[in-house]
């Protein structure tokens, strides 16, 4: 990261867009001032968080599972659903975590949990994606998961970052570095792939494409 890079001041939380395509609610970008702030993710509704920060971790749990537990432990049930992707904010992430994003993101909105006590956060409210800053991979990933769920209004890759950058207050000089170029790219590719899972492409025409596959 350039030392010398802009950096201004922007909300704990912003919102990206209301009423996402089939799903109902809204989605948020912030960083980890935001998403660790459990009274103004209640404000906003925010009932789910995905976290995309390999470096960056948060403790939601609030009540223990059950009795006999160590009264230390750090797990149990959190305030939030909870979704983690650890992605690095530069090189270093294999090209597919940006797709495996996708879908965890995608998984976060349209999963239906089973109705049993063990599965506690049953509420169905509003999607924060945070990282630390909320300058690069959560708005890679946000901005991905807009142009794939709803093309109509984000025909482009560009135009979804676009969207996302202006929704979050990223000026035109941070640009260059928010989000990172490489983690664009990535996003690019992970469209692609998208592209032809969600068309039921079969194996063999992704084999046809380039593909390298040993025989058994």
């Amino acid at each position: 990261m350039d030392m010398n890079s802009p950096r201004y001041e922007r909300p704990a939380l912003s919102l990206i867009e209301r009423d996402i395509s089939e799903y109902g609610v809204d989605i948020y970008v912030g960083g980890m001032d935001g998403a660790g702030d459990l009274a103004l993710l209640k404000q906003n509704n925010i009932t789910t968080v995905v976290n995309c920060a390999v470096n960056l971790d948060f403790n939601y749990a609030t009540e223990r599972f059950g009795e006999g537990e160590d009264a230390d432990a750090i797990y149990g049930v959190g305030a939030v659903r909870y979704y983690k992707l650890g992605l690095i904010d530069g090189h270093g992430n294999p090209e597919t975590m940006m797709l495996s994003g996708f879908y965890l993101l995608r998984g976060a909105f349209s999963q239906e949990l089973p109705d049993k006590k063990t599965y506690r956060r049953r509420e169905k409210g509003n999607v924060l994606v945070n990282c630390r800053g909320g300058r690069s991979r959560s708005v890679t990933l946000v901005a991905l998961f807009l142009h794939v769920e709803m093309p109509d209004r984000f025909p482009t890759l560009d135009d979804a970052l676009n969207h996302v950058r202006t929704k979050r207050e990223l000026r035109p000089d941070e640009w260059h570095e928010a989000p990172k170029p490489m983690l664009i790219a990535a996003a690019r590719k992970a469209a692609q792939w998208i592209a032809m899972i969600d068309r039921g492409l079969p194996p063999d025409q992704g084999i046809a494409a380039g593909a390298v596959v040993a025989d058994d």
